[in-house]
């Protein structure tokens, strides 16, 4: 199967409100081009090298969201094109973001990072964090706070996954006022995907059911 006809195939598979973002880190030019040509625009990279060279070289329309785990020295590289921060882990990442956005006179649009795993190796508030972090995303002015971002353990135990899904959504709906408009929910991958979208996810972040395993 190719790329766009799994793009389209998939967007039938999912409800209209959830937005698919196409992660296409690793994968060529080439094939972003023929996602693009379905209309697919919004697109995922966990790299800013990779990410600004493809910014570069693509239509500007795209939609580009970091979902990596983002370093401090890099935000500068990104802030003046990325639609959406997924993974901001910190407080001291919060304020290198709004500090770039500044800069620019630019606000940036980010989502926090909730720690709802069983594994160490993720990142992410914890719950008690999650507080002090969105009460410190209403004192920076260059940030735009839109929602949460979460990703489960790596298990085949569904019902693990379910629950810390269910666990994230609870916290989105604690603190939905705080999102603005549209608030985003991002959580759900090519693995687990269809339990987020179930237990209410806005936003899900396919790579290997699309452009097939790396």
């Amino acid at each position: 199967m190719n790329i766009s006809v799994a793009i389209e195939e998939f967007q039938k598979k999912i409800p209209h409100t959830v937005t698919l973002i196409a992660v296409s880190k690793t994968k060529p030019i080439k094939l972003i081009k023929e996602a693009y040509a379905v209309g697919q625009r919004d697109f995922g990279e966990n790299k800013v090298q990779e990410l600004v060279e493809k910014q570069e070289a693509l239509p500007n329309d795209i939609k580009w969201h970091m979902i990596g785990h983002l370093q401090r020295n890099k935000v500068k590289y990104i802030v003046s094109f990325v639609h959406l921060i997924h993974g901001v882990d910190s407080l001291r990442l919060l304020n290198e973001i709004n500090k770039q956005g500044f800069k620019i006179n630019r606000t940036i649009p980010l989502l926090l990072q909730v720690h709802i795993s069983q594994e160490d190796t993720k990142f992410g508030f914890d719950t008690d964090e999650l507080d002090k972090a969105i009460a410190h995303c209403k004192t920076l002015e260059s940030i735009k706070l839109c929602g949460l971002m979460g990703m489960a353990t790596f298990t085949s135990d569904s019902n693990q996954v379910r629950n810390e899904f269910q666990e994230l959504k609870t916290l989105f709906d604690k603190y939905h006022s705080d999102f603005g408009e549209n608030p985003v929910l991002s959580m759900g991958m090519s693995g687990d995907y269809h339990i987020a979208i179930e237990e209410g996810s806005t936003m899900i972040r396919i790579g290997s059911s699309l452009f097939g395993s790396r």
